[in-house]
C-alpha cells in the first residue's frame, strides 16, 4: 500500500516513507474502529488510500475547517472518512447478514 500511496502522492524516494506509514497506520486503526475492531477487507484498501492521501494533503492544517487565500478558499471535512460511510455502513450491513 505503501508504494501506491507514493505513486499517488508522486513520490519517487524513501524520504517520506515513515511519515507515509504512520498515515497508512493511524487511517487503517481508524477504519478498523470503523468497522467495529475487524481488520478492514482488502476491498476497502481504496478507503485507507483515499483517506491518506487525504491526511497528507492536511499536514500542517490539522484542525482548521476552512482556509482562504487571495480567493482561493479551501474547506476541510470534520470526518475524511464521511466519503465513505456509505460503504462502510453497507460493509457492516452485509456482515452482519452473515
Amino acid at each position: 500500500m505503501l508504494e501506491k500511496l507514493k505513486t499517488m502522492l508522486g513520490f519517487e524516494d524513501s524520504t517520506q516513507d515513515r511519515k507515509l506509514m504512520l498515515i497508512l497506520d493511524s487511517v487503517e486503526s481508524r477504519l478498523r474502529l470503523l468497522l467495529g475492531g475487524t481488520d478492514p477487507p482488502d476491498e476497502m484498501d481504496y478507503i485507507i488510500l483515499d483517506v491518506s492521501i487525504i491526511r497528507y494533503n492536511k499536514l500542517g492544517s490539522e484542525g482548521l475547517s476552512s482556509h482562504s487565500v487571495e480567493g482561493e478558499s479551501l474547506s476541510w471535512s470534520d470526518n475524511d472518512f464521511s466519503g465513505y460511510m456509505d460503504d462502510i455502513n453497507a460493509y457492516l450491513d452485509e456482515r452482519n447478514k452473515n
